[in-house]
């Protein structure tokens, strides 16, 4: 049974990973080229592509839902009024998650005091034998939740590593801090995650 989690929390992740990795390509550099050159309707693709994404990494840093809307058209508008600085030195998904980043920072500095959240459902199914989806949403479910324990910086960074498929040099681009502190938020943020999930839904951390 053990053995049999661990697949699935492996395929759990490379599945992350991998849907990740597939947005990123040839596609957004086109849409950036054409962005840098003022083309709306190129801006609202975009921006289509990357809300989404941007929605999910900034509401483990911001947790105020209209303020983490701001956020997001905010980092939006400064993508569309500083495309021209893109010149490709990283990936495009890091220059848009570092302005993201900074934003939220901000965001954080105006608004310390978060709203007070709803529990997360932490309903289990209890439908027997082996169901991998099943299993796939217990596991998700319980990794979000132990990400409320951990504190904002720690969240992104396992955010960006895990639901993002970044490296830590990406990551350290994005925060804005060396790759050694990313190293090390990562190593207590794992250790947290483990006492807060336990047995061997942990072991892929």
């Amino acid at each position: 049974m053990r053995q049999g989690a661990q697949v699935t929390i492996s395929r759990t992740a490379s599945h992350l990973r991998a849907d990740a990795a597939r947005a990123e390509g040839v596609e957004e550099r086109q849409l950036i080229g054409r962005v840098r050159a003022r083309e709306l309707q190129a801006f609202e693709k975009l921006y289509r592509l990357y809300q989404p994404r941007l929605t999910r990494f900034l509401s483990n840093l911001v947790k105020r839902p209209q303020v983490l809307e701001e956020v997001v058209d905010d980092t939006m508008m400064v993508v569309w009024e500083t495309a021209g600085n893109f010149r490709g030195a990283s990936k495009l998904s890091t220059w848009i998650f570092s302005i993201a980043y900074r934003k939220a920072l901000k965001a954080r500095a105006r608004w310390p005091d978060p709203i007070e959240e709803e529990p997360h459902d932490m309903r289990v199914s209890e439908e027997p034998g082996p169901d991998e989806q099943v299993q796939q949403d217990r596991l998700h479910d319980a990794l979000v939740a132990a990400m409320d324990s951990l504190s904002a910086d720690h969240r992104a960074v396992v955010d960006l590593t895990y639901f993002h498929s970044m490296g830590y040099r990406e990551i350290a681009a994005v925060m804005d801090c060396p790759v050694d502190t990313v190293k090390t938020r990562m190593f207590h943020a794992r250790r947290r995650l483990r006492e807060a999930m336990g047995g061997s839904s942990a072991d892929w951390l």
